[in-house]
């Protein structure tokens, strides 16, 4: 496999953080999911009358959402640090790039140099018969 390269240690440590953001925005939103679902059951009676519970829930379950949020946020912002090191570090697919537009830009020259070259002999011809048909008349 090409990525068991070995990696500076930079690298391997931006990585590893790459990998314990994943997880930690993961098990939050888990977490919090899980919660919203066992604040939605209703419960029996207690010391807190049920109009305050309800509040109490409601609270929740917006700081909860709002956590969900956050983290879903920073997963959207982890793919974007992920795409910028992929870009900035995959140096071989870059190189790779670079050779493929290089090698269409070199075919791309060739055709036009064929082009060039059959129109300059054409126009030579052409020109060596508008000569003859000059120099051949007598109007000169």
């Amino acid at each position: 496999m090409s990525q068991q390269r070995m990696l500076p240690q930079s690298k391997e440590l931006l990585l590893q953080s790459y990998n314990k953001r994943l997880k930690d925005d993961i098990k939050s939103i888990l977490d919090n999911f899980t919660e919203i679902i066992k604040s939605a059951r209703v419960e029996d009676e207690t010391q807190v009358s049920r109009a305050t519970q309800c509040e109490q829930d409601h609270y929740e379950m917006h700081v909860r959402a709002a956590n969900i949020v956050r983290a879903g946020e920073s997963l959207m912002k982890l793919v974007s640090d992920l795409k910028q090191f992929l870009i900035l570090n995959d140096f071989p697919s870059v190189n790779e790039a670079i050779n493929q537009r290089k090698q269409q830009l070199r075919n791309l020259q060739e055709e036009c140099d064929k082009k060039l070259i059959t129109l300059r002999d054409e126009i030579a011809i052409d020109l060596y018969e508008l000569e003859e048909e000059y120099y051949s008349s007598r109007y000169k």
